[in-house]
This record gives structure tokens, sequence and C-alpha cells, in this order.
């Protein structure tokens, strides 16, 4: 099958879920890009390619090295090469580390850390050939600091975020800009009801000075953030951003 060529360009997300995933993609359709859906929800994903005009819902597990690469493939066989990628895809593990399934590291880590180097040396030498693109990889705080309940995630988020600047050392001066976005948040996911009281984890304090939606990040607003960062000027790129709603204690 010959690729699609209509002069768009194309964007690779992998985690398309209902909340982050499905606002990057929507974000990257709107500014002119035909955007390939990774994520393991099959039904998920066929509705947001239903929903979104320009996507396309490729069903892989990015924890299987292998499927990913043939997934991989198969995007370019039929949308061409990416010129951004974006990985959004997550596993995580919340417990301490007597507690949780050892297992759930390697697990971690390879979703995290290992999928995101996959997809770097699958897609970065068609950038290279072209002397630009853009690899954005989504993280979270876990990536700067441990702390006790993030014991076997925490560890494969700060090896992606220093995978992600070796990239940027090595692809910067070959035109492909890498930036590493850290959400200081609680990201206001659609199933969370609104309407129920939340987990306590995200409840504000009892004497928090603002309303309940100062503390969470708002996925389009998460997905602005990450366009913006891959289209930054060449002259003024950034590989750190940290990103937190206004009223977030840090």
């Amino acid at each position: 099958m010959e690729p699609q060529d209509n002069g768009q360009p194309v964007a690779l997300i992998t985690g398309v879920g209902d909340s982050t995933g499905a606002a990057l993609a929507r974000r990257f359709t709107a500014g002119g890009y035909r955007v390939a859906m990774i994520a393991r929800n099959a039904q998920r994903l066929k509705a947001l390619e239903e929903k979104i005009p320009g996507s396309k819902a490729y069903v892989c597990d990015v924890g299987d090295l292998d499927a990913l690469l043939k997934t991989l493939a198969r995007v370019k066989r039929e949308m061409g090469a990416p010129s951004v990628l974006v990985h959004n895809a997550v596993a995580h593990t919340f417990d301490t580390f007597l507690d949780a399934d050892p297992s759930d590291l390697e697990r971690n880590f390879r979703v995290n850390t290992t999928a995101l180097l996959y997809l770097a040396r699958a897609l970065a030498p068609d950038m290279i050939e072209t002397g630009q693109g853009a690899i954005m990889v989504t993280g979270n705080t876990a990536s700067h600091r441990g702390v006790p309940k993030y014991a076997l995630f925490a560890p494969t988020k700060a090896a992606q975020r220093v995978l992600a600047e070796a990239l940027a050392r090595d692809l910067g001066p070959k035109g492909i800009h890498v930036g590493y976005v850290t959400i200081d948040a609680a990201i206001d996911v659609t199933w969370l009801d609104h309407e129920k009281e939340r987990a306590d984890w995200l409840q504000p304090p009892a004497d928090w000075p603002h309303a309940r939606e100062g503390y969470f990040a708002q996925p389009a607003d998460i997905a602005e953030e990450v366009y913006h960062l891959a289209h930054q000027s060449r002259s003024t790129w950034s590989f750190d951003l940290v990103i937190r709603p206004f009223a977030e204690s840090w």
C-alpha cells in the first residue's frame, strides 16, 4: 500500500485514551496533521477515529516491542513517515517496594522507557534525512524524585527523562527537537465524575483557597503546551518544560 500523501505532515501519538491522548490527537489534527493514534483499547480508538477527522487508529500495546515495531512499519506504509512523535503512553504502579509486585518495574520500564527507545530508533532516521522533526515525551514529577508509593514507577520515568535528554543532545544538532513535558498536576480525566466525591488523593486540602478546578490540569491545555513545544522556533528550543495549575503548591 502506498502511503497517503496530501501534503499534510504526520504525527504519531502513543497512549491515546479519553483524556490527554485524545486531546493531543485533536490538537495536532487541528494544526493540519494526519494523526496515527496508538493505544491498546480497540473500541475506544475506533470511536476516536470516527470523531477526529484526519486520525487513524492503530491498536497496539507499546510494551509489546515486536508488535510496536510492526505497527510503526504499518504506519509508515499507510500514512508516511511521521515528522512528530508524542510518547504519551504510560504504565504505572502506586505502591511501596515491599507491597508491589517486582515484575511491575520491568513492565513499567518497557512501556515508559524502552518503548521510547524503539520509537526513536524507528522514526528518527526519517526525521534526520529531512533535517527536521520533533519528539515530545509527556512525563510527571515522578521523573524528578522518588517517593515511597512510586518506588516501581519513578525509576522508570526518571530513566525516560534521561533517555529523552540523551536523544535531545544527539538529535538537536541534526534538526530534531526533543522535549520533555513534566505535568505537575492531577489531570482532569473524563472518568472522574465531577458530581461525586473523588478519591482522597485527588482532594485539595480543607483550607484550599481556590475552587476545585484550580487543582486539575485540563487535557486540552496540556495538549496546547505540547503542540507549542513541538513548534518552537529553532532559535529558542526548550527541553524541560514543567507545567502545573496556577494553584498547585510546589
